[in-house]
């Protein structure tokens, strides 16, 4: 219950359900005479969507989360104990490839992981990831064959099928690995910040290997930056959805 209302809470507060649930204030009050107060929630709703839908405005939301930490051309020359890639979405019944079934933001993390433990084949390779929905099969176990089709050997995946969640997958590393394990963390840039927490909340010690960024700087100075669309809002809700991460994970962390 308390990750269902924890999901439902963070979708509601992003941009658009907000937007949207204001301007439909805004009507309602039109409705029951109070024109002034309506035309005001109304105005708001609609200047945080149009806000929320700018590149400039995107960028500057979600750039600082998702430089937090460089990225890892190159594992150190030090003793690690695995590399670590967070699970995503997937599409366990699409008529695809393994590849192909992983969403973006899955497939290019398992890349990144790939990538780096090729740099030290004998570590382990750990994939990670459950699903909140019992009818969908856990993406670690679709991390693990999209990972042996690109030729990682199965006596190097460790497959951790049953986290749910970020905190979660933090301590089942910690139970497969041991308190103190160094690990490489592979995920997405903007999530990063909030799994480093988690990790080292965890008693372990995370390098930090951040992927799949979003953000695109070289385009601040183009018009169609400035024009509203959905990519730029899709932006904006990845960098309240993390922020609002960050702070769970600080309340949990007090209790």
């Amino acid at each position: 219950m308390y990750d269902t209302i924890k999901v439902l809470a963070s979708q509601l507060l992003m941009p658009l359900p907000v937007s949207l649930g204001l301007m439909a204030l805004g009507l309602a009050l039109m409705a029951w005479r109070c024109r002034r107060a309506g035309v005001a929630a109304a105005a708001i709703g609609l200047a945080i969507l149009v806000l929320a839908s700018l590149g400039g405005v995107a960028e500057r939301l979600l750039g600082p989360l998702e430089a937090r930490h460089p990225a890892l051309e190159a594992l150190p020359e030090e003793e690690l104990a695995a590399v670590v890639v967070l699970g995503g979405g997937w599409r366990p019944e699409a008529p695809r490839s393994s590849v192909s079934r992983l969403n973006d933001s899955s497939a290019i993390r398992l890349m990144e992981g790939i990538r780096l433990w090729r740099q030290h084949p004998e570590l382990p390779l750990v994939v990670t990831g459950a699903s909140r929905d019992p009818d969908i099969a856990p993406v670690a176990r679709g991390y693990a064959a999209a990972a042996a089709e690109l030729g990682v050997p199965e006596g190097r995946l460790m497959v951790l099928d049953w986290p749910t969640d970020t905190g979660l997958e933090a301590q089942a590393v910690r139970e497969a690995l041991g308190e103190g394990a160094r690990v490489v963390l592979v995920t997405s840039a903007s999530h990063m910040p909030r799994s480093m927490r988690h990790f080292r909340q965890a008693g372990l010690e995370p390098l930090a290997a951040p992927t799949h960024y979003l953000t695109q700087h070289d385009q601040t100075g183009q018009l169609r930056h400035w024009v509203p669309s959905a990519t730029h809002l899709r932006k904006s809700e990845r960098a309240l959805y993390e922020a609002l991460g960050l702070l769970a994970v600080g309340w949990e962390h007090q209790d």
